[in-house]
């Protein structure tokens, strides 16, 4: 959450940092800031709101012409999100501005050490106080880069940082503790990002910071150093896809996009998995065969739709491997001081690969010896790199804030390590598992054809456009689609929703079914009778109460037809595998539901992409 960018090169800096901030608006926008160092003075600007009411003011107001810049946009932590509390925050000189993610949690002792100091802070946030500490340190300390170290180790909390100094303005200073940045390389030219997309249409080429560390860039490279000042180990790699894959590409919305690209999402997931004698080979699972078949106990942490696909995974996992297993949500995982050794496999789901509960929880849980293996989709983010074993989902860049096709690869990334799971331990023959990674291979298709139909479900969704409540239905792994559905209903269209496994329905939530409620149902398919029956019984108990059914049923599956006031056919798949088709439909639907709203279907109220701070 928050977006920054900085930059130095040879271009207007204000261009190359607004283009930057344009691609990472989804990591918040509840205000908008640029700085630019210019004769010996920082010129900004700065506003509440979405970057395009920045754009307003820089139109009318434009900055000075300068290589060297910032920018941020904003999820409001300390203080509202007003212009005042907007970044960049600037000393009382105008001397510094810095830009911030995260939060410092020890600034209320910083801002009365500096307000006893005479400082006079204009706003409410914790960032102020890093510019008015640096202009103190300067002062001591002229280098720029040893100020920020002298600084950062007075600061407790999560941050990154990047800072410049109008009396140094052919360099730029970056800073992270528990919080994304990084570099990017070009010719005669770098930039810092939240994250690549920063900085994109410029480069591909990036550079991974770890835990404490600054970096200083200038048109001509980069130096790293640690918090204490000694050098430090930097990571580079190549971005594997580029500013195309970020655009919208013809669609009204980001989301609409990523619901389409699904079918690739999911195949490139499966892409080089298994060799050609049907061996699954996870080349980033780093653990050996030996330390996997030690394993006796997996738990799964994520937060929001990760820990949905966590749920569907469970269900797979235990079912192919006989390896108990739990999902819990990530902020609570290591307060309830969980049970856990070596012999425990912590999986970590996160599609940022940022997220701070499932970080911090992840260190947890390595101090506790347990093994740890991430499911992300973005290279070089912090949770793989502190993972001891990652799968990439290779689902390419996830711009709008509510996950879609980010869901569906992870389910997928999970099968494939409670296949590979089975694999080692030999709890699965070879021609099993193939024929599991075949039927998962045919399942692009089949989303495929789920988006093809999709009109029947815009069409419901413009017909149910009043309706300002809805129940989602589901047992076995239709439950945590059940689950999906509602968070996506409630993301996008702000409207009450709730999931429920269909069993606990007569403990409790069958009070909510009255006249005309709209209740989705996903029936489990056939291979699984005994409960498609008493879900079948369910739909009858709703609909005698006055529900309005919305049933999501296999193809061929005649029972359910009476029942149905609105039937979706889904294919015939493998019961396992039927989240993969059953959650595109419900996906729509929200997305469609928002739309005919006037609701901002990429960027939702009070949410952003990453949350960075617990």
């Amino acid at each position: 959450m928050c977006g920054i960018v900085g930059y130095v090169g040879h271009r207007q800096a204000v261009d190359v940092v607004m283009a930057g901030l344009r691609r990472l608006e989804y990591r918040g926008y509840d205000s908008t800031g640029v700085a630019v160092a210019h004769e010996g003075r920082i010129a900004s600007a700065k506003k509440a709101g979405k970057l395009a009411n920045l754009d307003a003011v820089l139109a009318e107001s434009p900055l000075p012409a300068a290589t060297t810049g910032i920018g941020h946009t904003r999820w409001a932590t300390h203080g509202a999100p007003n212009d005042a509390n907007a970044h960049p925050h600037l000393d009382s000189e105008g001397r510094v501005a810095v830009v911030h993610n995260g939060i410092i949690e020890n600034f209320a002792e910083l801002r009365a050490e500096l307000e006893a100091a005479g400082h006079e802070l204009v706003s409410e946030t914790d960032t102020e106080t890093v510019a008015h500490l640096l202009h103190d340190e300067l002062k001591v300390t002229p280098d720029l880069p040893e100020a920020v170290r002298a600084v950062c180790r007075r600061l407790e909390g999560a941050f990154t940082l990047v800072i410049t100094d109008a009396q140094q303005p052919d360099v730029v200073v970056g800073a992270r503790r528990n919080s994304p940045l990084v570099v990017g390389v070009g010719e005669g030219e770098m930039f810092l990002g939240s994250d690549v997309a920063a900085f994109i249409d410029h480069t591909r080429e990036a550079v991974e910071l770890g835990q404490d560390q600054v970096v200083s860039i200038t048109k001509d490279g980069f130096e790293v150093t640690g918090f204490d000042g000694s050098p430090a180990q930097t990571k580079a790699y190549h971005v594997d896809w580029d500013v195309s894959a970020a655009e919208k590409g013809g669609f009204d919305w980001y989301m609409l996009k990523e619901i389409a690209e699904q079918p690739q999402a999911v195949a490139d997931t499966l892409l080089g998995r298994h060799t050609t004698d049907g061996r699954l080979q996870l080349d980033e699972v780093r653990l050996s065969d030996d330390e996997l078949r030690e394993i006796d106990k997996i738990i799964i942490i994520a937060c929001g739709t990760a820990s949905y696909a966590g749920l569907v995974a469970k269900y797979a996992i235990e079912h192919w491997t006989r390896i108990p297993c739990e999902v819990e949500l990530a902020s609570e995982f290591r307060y309830r001081d969980p049970i856990i050794d070596r012999s425990t496999l912590v999986v970590a789901i996160s599609q940022s690969g940022e997220t701070m509960d499932t970080l911090m929880a992840i260190r947890y849980a390595r101090q506790q010896r347990a093994r740890v293996l991430s499911v992300c989709n973005t290279n070089g983010s912090t949770i793989p790199r502190e993972s001891d074993a990652v799968i990439y989902t290779h689902a390419g860049p996830e711009v709008a804030v509510a996950s879609t096709k980010g869901f569906l690869s992870q389910v997928v990334a999970c099968y494939l390590l409670g296949l590979y799971l089975a694999q080692v331990r030999g709890v699965k023959f070879g021609d099993e598992i193939s024929q599991i990674i075949a039927e998962l291979e045919k399942l692009p298709a089949g989303i495929q054809r789920m988006l093809d139909e999709g009109q029947q479900v815009r069409d419901l969704a413009a017909d149910l456009v009043g309706k300002r409540s809805f129940l989602f239905l589901g047992r076995h792994v239709g439950y945590p689609v059940a689950l999906e559905g509602a968070l996506k209903l409630k993301e996008l269209a702000y409207v009450h929703a709730e999931g429920f496994a269909a069993g606990e329905l007569k403990h409790g939530p069958i009070a909510l079914v009255e006249e005309g409620l709209p209740v989705f149902v996903v029936v489990p398919p056939h291979g699984r009778d005994q409960l498609r029956d008493k879900v079948i019984s369910n739909i009858q108990e709703i609909r005698a109460r006055g529900a309005r059914t919305i049933v999501l049923a296999e193809d061929g599956d005649t029972d359910v037809e009476r029942y149905a006031d609105t039937l979706i056919r889904l294919p015939k798949v493998p019961t396992l595998l039927q989240p993969l088709v059953a959650t595109v439909p419900l996906q729509i639907f929200a997305c469609e539901l928002a739309v005919q709203l006037g609701y901002d279907v990429d960027q939702p109220r009070n949410l952003a992409k990453s949350v960075t701070v617990e």
